[in-house]
């Protein structure tokens, strides 16, 4: 289960290189080609949104895996070890519910809804619910790093330390 876990990181990980790689040379090359030869390529905006929205989810995603992403460490902290697992298995079981019903099923609505009416980007003439994809695909990515977070807390996994005030006493 760890290997498959190590798999879909490391994915993850080269696609989303890859796709900011791209990303930069699209913007360079529109750029350029707007103030040097004097004419936007049409696709370059195109592409750029597109390839904005996938690094965005599945970025988010993989920050989300490595525990990097926005909290309220601060007040948190301030609590009692035992507030402190409740409060972060709270926060995970939100993260499964908006994952599962925002992107996941959400997602999947969207790109089948999408799909279904034949909609096409009009630059590069592709199919806009294929593009629309990387919501569920970031929703899965979300739920098997939450239930993987959620394992880790109510095993032990996860270590809960005593609050301190401002003068390094214990509260």
């Amino acid at each position: 289960m760890k290997s498959l876990r190590h798999f879909l990181v490391k994915s993850l990980e080269v696609f989303l290189i890859a796709s900011f790689a791209v990303l930069t040379l699209d913007v360079l090359w529109g750029v350029f080609s707007r103030y040097v030869l004097g004419f936007q390529s049409v696709w370059t905006e195109e592409l750029a949104v597109n390839l904005l929205i996938w690094v965005s989810l599945l970025g988010a995603a993989l920050t989300y895996e490595e525990k990097g992403h926005l909290g309220v460490d601060y007040f948190v902290g301030k609590l009692h070890p035992d507030a402190q697992k409740l409060s972060a298995i709270f926060v995970e079981l939100v993260v499964l519910f908006f994952a599962g019903f925002g992107l996941l099923f959400g997602g999947w609505w969207l790109v089948s809804e999408t799909l279904a009416s034949g909609q096409v980007t009009p630059a590069l003439g592709w199919q806009k619910g294929y593009l629309y994809t990387a919501a569920p695909i970031s929703g899965i990515f979300f739920i098997l790093f939450s239930v993987e977070h959620l394992l880790d807390i109510i095993g032990g996994n996860r270590i809960f330390t005593e609050a301190v005030t401002s003068n390094g006493g214990d509260v």
